[in-house]
């Protein structure tokens, strides 16, 4: 793959997903904030503040090289993405909730995103590095992220019938690139890509299983009920993923493969981790409900 087609796959590739979200978003999702006020502002909470902190303690505690740990970290500062909607959905999760705090956190991440970026930059590699998210290039992220956004939902607003029917060709286009960007990473890393497995693997996947719980029992903590916590729990356990390879690949933002291989390799186990928290928060769940059914004729 060629330079220039790497340099014109990611920004578009980015732009694709985040009009297929945009697609499935109005402006009620916005306004529903102010129904869940406690759950919206503990997993906001978790999400821009907790969850970095944690990230930060991982890549420090196994000592990851700079690239690494930078990665890791612009994969903590993204938001959540669809797969959250769609997990919460399989395992009874308040789904309103996702797509919620999904919009939120997309606007919010143009913001934090560089913010936790240029700190982890300056912090592994250096103040003065040439790597990071200059003022110029926050704006192309605000470009290919938010501009499309806007585009999508503005589609949805006007040609409701569309955007829906629009829905799944844009989501199956969205996976073609996403393949694309996937092989091209391990394309441009060859044989060193087992030896970056062998190192992150552990991390990635303490990572998304200490997300998912921060954000299940960080809510229930706060009497947040069991739906919006497990809409909560994938919300902040499941990144957009793709997001944080587009930046992190993009020739005119980081430019970095290494940077990619930590939210690549993320996506690959999110699906199975996901799946084995469900489960056993939903038995969690079935059983609180059973005790709370037995209890009263007991009495």
């Amino acid at each position: 793959m060629t330079n220039s087609t790497v340099l014109l796959l990611f920004p578009i590739t980015v732009a694709v997903i985040m009009l297929g979200l945009g697609l499935t978003l109005t402006l009620e999702d916005f306004r529903r904030v102010v129904r869940y006020p406690r759950a919206m502002v503990v997993c906001l909470v978790c999400q821009m503040v907790v969850l970095p902190a944690i990230c930060l303690g991982l890549v420090v505690a196994f000592n990851l090289r700079p690239e690494l740990a930078i990665g890791m970290m612009l994969l903590a500062a993204s938001p959540g993405g669809s797969t959250a909607s769609l997990y919460s959905h399989l395992f009874k999760g308040d789904v309103a909730l996702n797509i919620s705090l999904t919009a939120v956190n997309s606007v919010l991440a143009m913001f934090t995103l560089p913010l936790i970026v240029n700190l982890s930059v300056a912090g592994f590699i250096g103040a003065d590095s040439s790597i990071g998210l200059q003022f110029d290039k926050v704006l192309q992220v605000f470009a290919i992220v938010l501009i499309p956004i806007a585009i999508g939902m503005a589609v949805r607003a006007k040609f409701s019938a569309f955007a829906i029917r629009m829905e799944r060709p844009v989501k199956i286009l969205s996976v073609v690139v996403l393949i694309i960007m996937i092989t091209s990473v391990i394309a441009g890393l060859g044989e060193e890509v087992f030896a970056i497995l062998g190192e992150i693997i552990v991390v990635v996947v303490l990572f998304n299983l200490l997300g998912m719980a921060i954000g299940y029992f960080g809510p229930r903590l706060m009497k947040v009920g069991p739906r919006e916590s497990t809409a909560s729990a994938f919300e902040i356990g499941l990144h957009n993923g793709p997001l944080a390879i587009g930046i992190a690949m993009s020739p005119s933002l980081l430019n970095n493969t290494v940077m990619a291989m930590p939210p690549v390799t993320y996506g690959f186990v999110m699906f199975f981790t996901a799946l084995v928290f469900g489960l056993v928060v939903a038995r969690r769940t079935s059983a609180a409900t059973a005790d709370r059914e037995v209890t009263p004729s007991g009495t």
